[in-house]
Parts: C-alpha cells; structure tokens; sequence
C-alpha cells in the first residue's frame, strides 16, 4: 500500500513539474505570469468527469459544495494542485523509522 502511496505522489509530481514548466514557457513567450488554472485544465484532459465530479458534489453536497470546490481547488493553479496532491501521498505512504533505532528491546 505504500508503494502505490508513493507511486501515486511521484506521478503527481511529475504532472506538477509539467504543469509548471508548461507554464513557465507560455509565460517566457508573453512576457507576462501565466498560470493554468487546475478547472481549465482538467476541462481540456477529461470534461466528461470533470462534468460528473461537478453533479456529484451539487447531488451529495449542494451548490455551496461546489461553490467551495470551485473556489478552493478548480481556481487554483494546477503545478500548486498537483504539488499538494504529491506531498499529501507522500505524506500517506512514509514509513516511519523507529524511534530507538535498530536494536530497541
């Protein structure tokens, strides 16, 4: 479980250094900050389950809930997402040393 743990936070680690690095070329080429919103960005790679991630927080939660989500998450850009995503599973899946060390009776 925690190899998928930490499996799971390097991909979403890799998809935070491109979604940075996607980033930071569009704003080297318009001399302007450019950060892709994570709505956007999940709209343009899968609108089909964004759309049915949406209707389910408006059926379980209501408006409010997706108000928040939209406020807290889909608005947010999405190398800072993707950073969080990865620290929370990493978080998740690290194995703790013992605290005596090896030869702990």
């Amino acid at each position: 479980m925690r190899f998928l743990l930490r499996l799971f936070s390097f991909l979403a680690l890799v998809l935070a250094v491109i979604a940075g690095t996607t980033d930071a070329i569009e704003s080297v080429a318009l001399s302007d900050v450019v950060t892709t919103p994570f709505g956007s960005l999940w709209a343009d790679v899968g609108p089909a389950s964004l759309a049915l991630v949406k209707q389910a927080l408006t059926t379980h939660i209501g408006d409010n809930g997706l108000q928040l989500a939209d406020d807290l998450l889909l608005r947010q850009p999405a190398f800072a997402v993707f950073l969080v995503i990865a620290l929370l599973l990493w978080i998740a899946g690290y194995k703790r040393r013992a605290a005596a060390g090896r030869f702990a009776a």
